[in-house]
């Protein structure tokens, strides 16, 4: 026997430890998470600190001490480090400014002037500049240089001119496949072909680019086509899990978390759902006062009101249904504000024939099975005729506000992730009443 241990062996006993700290850290105290972390190795401690979420890092970076201070924030790429001074308090922030060079400080306040969810906010500003005039032996020689500093990724190299202008774009395959006596400007890739993001972009816009063209990196440009940076596969796709967790939150009527659900207060998790169902209360006794304009339809035949339940729950779900596909249409870019008319259609067609198999059904359960206990009078035929009209004009029109207000709020400027089931749900029952009785009041 040997005490020896298999290197993929040591791989797994690593990430099963960084497994297990992830899962328990949320519940562990300030003092239990920084005796865990300093327990770990500097690679396990790295691999541990890059799988935090932003605000358990920045949680944990305000506990370490100066020195410790010091060597994380030189060490974690700018993008990562502005982030996470971005939560800490302004004393935080100038110590920790202090303790870098001032390179590194400058770069890192540069990203911190942007807004956290657009493209300069996650840029890093580390990578590999090369000049249109360069020969090839020469842009490698200087690329081994730049390799052992702290550069974000070396798949592409970028081709800039005097003014900080995005010329060109060069992978690392073709410039060593290239050969010697060839000039940068011969195998950059540019115009058309020249992929960039601007840098107020919007991180939601960005993984859509991401996913269109299937690229691990790309270049982050202002408005005068200079290049300001780059942003990374790994940075996106966390944008992207923080914006579709933010997303799902908005669709069920909730306010955004700013921290993981159990670090939120009892009384911010209060708020963060209070002032919804606040609104969505309202609205629903908007639903009693519409039945007493109907008391007359409900006194002539009280039967009416056992399939109260039935419209309005048919209207909601369709809504719910169509304002979640649009939505998620919408953030994947599938469709924009100027398809509105074509989705308006669409689904006109779409909720008129599911309301109409819906509204057969209904008919026929009344129709031919009736309930004994429900006094159906002498309007027997009408109301089985009453529920079914009703389904089929109630699951249209909850199917066309589903479909239609995200885009109006997308057109105001608002996230149209507000266009939350429970809301939609809510304006389909005020609205299914007033339609229900109406071709009550019309057929009686």
């Amino acid at each position: 026997m040997t005490n020896e241990t298999h290197p993929e062996i040591e791989n797994t006993m690593q990430f099963t430890k960084i497994g297990i700290a992830l899962k328990d850290w949320p519940s562990l105290s300030e003092s239990e998470r920084l005796s865990t972390f300093n327990s770990m190795s500097e690679e396990e401690a790295q691999d541990f600190f890059d799988s935090l979420d932003s605000n358990y890092q920045a949680d944990l970076f305000e506990q370490f001490d100066r020195n410790l201070k010091r060597r994380w924030a030189n060490d974690l790429a700018y993008d990562d480090l502005a982030d996470i001074l971005q939560l800490l308090d302004h004393e935080q922030v100038e110590e920790t400014l202090s303790l870098l060079a001032k390179h590194a400080r400058v770069e890192v306040m540069a990203l911190m002037a942007y807004a956290e969810d657009v493209a300069g906010g996650l840029m890093n500003s580390n990578y590999i500049r090369l000049r249109a005039n360069m020969m090839v032996e020469e842009a490698i020689r200087y690329i081994r240089t730049q390799t052992l500093s702290n550069v974000e990724t070396i798949y592409y190299t970028y081709v800039i001119d005097t003014a900080q202008k995005l010329v060109g774009v060069v992978s690392l395959r073709e410039l060593f496949g290239a050969r010697d006596g060839q000039k940068i400007s011969e195998l950059m890739t540019t115009g058309d072909d020249l992929i960039a993001i601007p840098d107020n972009m919007d991180q939601e816009e960005i993984g859509r680019v991401f996913s269109r063209f299937e690229q691990v990196v790309l270049p982050v440009v202002d408005e005068e086509f200079r290049m300001k940076g780059i942003i990374t596969i790994d940075d996106i796709i966390k944008a992207v899990e923080e914006e579709t967790t933010e997303d799902m939150q908005k669709i069920a009527a909730v306010e955004s978390l700013d921290a993981p659900y159990l670090e939120v207060g009892f009384f911010e998790m209060t708020k963060k759902r209070l002032g919804w169902l606040v609104i969505l209360f309202i609205g629903q006794m908007l639903t009693a006062t519409a039945m007493t304009h109907f008391e007359a339809a409900i006194a002539h035949t009280v039967a009416l009101v056992t399939f109260i339940p039935l419209i309005i729950s048919s209207g909601g779900n369709s809504g719910a249904q169509a304002s979640t596909l649009v939505i998620r249409a919408l953030a994947l870019g599938e469709v924009k504000n100027s398809d509105s008319l074509r989705v308006f259609f669409r689904e006109l067609g779409s909720g008129l024939f599911m309301g109409f198999i819906l509204g057969i059904f209904g008919f026929m359960r009344i129709y031919f099975w009736p309930d004994a206990n429900v006094a159906y009078g002498m309007n027997f035929a009408k109301i089985s005729l009453i529920v079914g009209c009703s389904i089929i004009c109630i699951v249209m029109w909850g199917t066309l506000v589903g479909s239609m207000l995200p885009f109006l709020l997308k057109k105001l400027r608002f996230d149209p992730a507000t266009a939350s089931t429970p809301f939609v749900a809510t304006i389909c029952d005020v609205t299914g009443i007033i339609i229900y009785f109406s071709i009550a009041h019309a057929l009686l």
